[in-house]
């Protein structure tokens, strides 16, 4: 890609909702969110995941439950009580206006819980984890800055077929659905390449977060 390990846009900083200085972290699937996101806790950041909220939410008992099963009734709950995923990426992929349905449910559950862990934290700064935060407006305009971890496609294929079993037509298929890569390099102040081993990746993370350090105190 000839970039460096870790680098910046020299742009001005976003305006934000919230009372904390927030790095939105994002990237494709199996690009590396979490190793990334977790290297960040390690280091003292808050880290406010979506995706964590959203299995909160469908978990057994979780408060976004009533309203699926009415919407899409029994066939989308486990029989612990939990959101099958299974069954609802099948739906959602077969029947694409579904997934609409199943957002307009989720999203305000999700960004309401995530507004409060921002407003919350209590560090220097807080890093937002969203799968969907370059397409979506509402995420984007609350970070003051968006740090992408990114890798090369085939990488990606295949850490979700080993870590989830999936195989690679189903993983293309949902990096398909994704925004291109291209898409979200062209849109992030500072970019992370996932493409080596994990002493790579926490070298990166290690500078990005003293930049934040800077940044949030100014």
């Amino acid at each position: 890609m000839g970039r460096s390990l870790c680098w910046c846009h020299p742009r001005g900083l976003r305006a934000v909702s919230t009372a904390r200085w927030i790095v939105g972290l994002t990237g494709g699937i199996g690009s590396g969110k979490s190793a990334a996101s977790d290297r960040f806790g390690e280091r003292g950041a808050a880290i406010v995941d979506t995706d964590l909220i959203a299995r909160q939410l469908t978990a057994p008992g979780g408060a976004a439950l009533p309203a699926i099963r009415a919407a899409f009734g029994d066939a989308v709950i486990a029989a612990d009580g939990a959101l099958d995923r299974d069954a609802m990426r099948a739906l959602v992929f077969a029947h694409p206006a579904e997934r609409q349905r199943l957002e307009a449910i989720l999203h305000p559950m999700i960004r309401t819980e995530s507004d409060r862990q921002c407003v919350e934290a209590e560090t220097p700064y807080v890093v937002l984890v969203v799968p969907l935060l370059i397409e979506s407006g509402t995420y984007r305009q609350r970070c003051q800055r968006i740090a992408v971890v990114d890798c090369e496609a085939a990488v990606q294929v295949a850490r979700v077929m080993r870590r989830s079993g999936l195989p690679a037509a189903q993983v293309e298929a949902i990096m398909a659905a994704q925004l291109p890569r291209a898409d979200r390099l062209a849109a992030a102040d500072d970019v992370i390449d996932n493409s080596g081993d994990l002493d790579h990746l926490h070298q990166q993370v290690d500078a990005l977060h003293l930049q934040y350090l800077r940044l949030a105190s100014a």
